[in-house]
């Protein structure tokens, strides 16, 4: 599973990601069905996607300001806790205020994507362990991991249906199960990071610094993620659900198996993606595969029947996802070792803040009408991203490339 160039610690950093993917795959889906059984409405929904989004921005911009005082592993341990703990609430709480907080406090993913302050800190170990040649291609491992496993995790919230028929569960029961089996992938992750040596493999590398040199790069590049990430939050994979339950009268089981074949598509788009920018460049890679797909998001409102929104969907999941493993090793390597933790953060934090400004916008627009908005939104803004991005960043070339 590992490229060559990567060292023991990364197959450690791959597990806990495939354990933390089937969770979010999980509860991704099943969040908004839960909350709705709690007798929540689209708006407040929407309210809670938001929370989870806004407060992960916030530990993770916490952890980022703090991550070169303490060691990586420590602070991934700590996260998994969290996790574990917000499971737990989840289990237990059912009253909308106490279940608001711990989603701002917790670390529930109502997207498909990771998003959450588990991110910047294995991206910074992972670039640690491993050679600029196959940096990208770990990159590329890792997010299938995740792409993949993730969407076993869609599939399986089919799993509440099943239970409720076969055991005679209520629903809300079948569901609550499922939050109490996400702290357990916490404490499977947690297990996983007590394997990680205190320090980097490489103890010659550079040690752990603020943003300097790369200040304004960073920076940009954070500002134009920001606007991709706004846009991302109309449309978390919680919200789409919440539209196909909504507008076709999907069950779970249904959009869980939408959801694992998009999720599967994404999977193999990051493999295609390395040998894509191996030919044209990190920056070329991110932009001309995202372009088509926002197509395909501008279109899906338009349909009127389930058919062709699922072939767009797949389209889009098969091209729209090609830029996650070459955007984080682009960053990782126009920075200076020392500053990658430092740099990892600083561009995850505003897309975090920026995803979690969305989702009430997109809820609101689901409350008041049937038509797709968010998706019409969201394909717009992306467009707008891939442009200022390769106007931006096509002549700043990452190590591999300028060789």
């Amino acid at each position: 599973m590992l490229p060559s160039g990567a060292g023991p610690a990364a197959s450690y950093l791959l597990a806990s990601r495939g354990l933390r993917a089937f969770g979010d795959g999980l509860v991704s889906l099943l969040l908004p069905a839960y909350l709705a059984a709690l007798g929540f409405n689209a708006f407040e929904i929407g309210i809670f996607a938001t929370a989870t989004l806004s407060g992960s921005a916030a530990l993770t911009l916490g952890v980022g300001a703090v991550a070169h005082r303490f060691s990586p592993r420590s602070l991934l341990i700590a996260a998994a806790g969290l996790m574990v703990l917000t499971g737990l609430a989840f289990t237990l709480i059912q009253d909308f205020w106490p279940l608001l907080l711990v989603a701002f406090v917790g670390t529930l993913n109502p997207s498909s994507g990771d998003v959450s302050v588990f991110l910047p800190l294995e991206h910074a170990q992972l670039a640690h362990n491993v050679t600029d040649r196959d940096r990208t291609a770990l990159y590329a491992r890792y997010s299938v991991v995740g792409s993949l496993i993730g969407a076993v995790g869609a599939l399986a919230a089919g799993a509440p249906d099943i239970l409720r028929q076969l055991v005679g569960l209520e629903i809300k029961q079948a569901l609550q199960l499922a939050f109490l089996l996400y702290a357990f992938l916490g404490f499977g992750s947690l297990l996983l990071y007590r394997r990680l040596p205190d320090e980097s493999i490489d103890e010659s590398a550079a040690p752990a610094e603020p943003l300097h040199k790369s200040r304004t790069i960073v920076l940009t590049l954070a500002a134009l993620f920001s606007l991709d990430a706004f846009a991302g939050g109309l449309v978390v994979q919680s919200l789409l659900a919440l539209w196909l339950y909504q507008t076709f009268g999907l069950s779970l089981a249904t959009t869980g198996a939408i959801f694992f074949c998009t999720g599967v598509l994404s999977a193999v788009s990051y493999l295609v993606a390395v040998q894509i920018s191996k030919r044209i460049g990190l920056v070329n890679t991110m932009v001309f595969t995202h372009l088509p797909s926002s197509l395909c998001l501008l279109l899906i409102p338009f349909m009127h029947s389930l058919g062709p929104v699922i072939v767009l969907l797949l389209i889009r999941s098969a091209l729209s996802q090609m830029d996650v493993p070459t955007r984080t090793s682009y960053v990782m390597a126009v920075v200076t070792p020392g500053e990658r933790a430092a740099a990892a953060s600083v561009t995850a934090v505003p897309r975090s803040l920026a995803s979690a400004a969305s989702p009430m916008l997109a809820g609101s627009l689901l409350a008041v009408s049937g038509f797709g908005w968010p998706l019409l939104i969201a394909g717009a803004l992306k467009i707008v991203y891939d442009i200022l991005l390769l106007a931006t960043f096509r002549k700043i070339r990452p190590p591999e490339e300028r060789e």
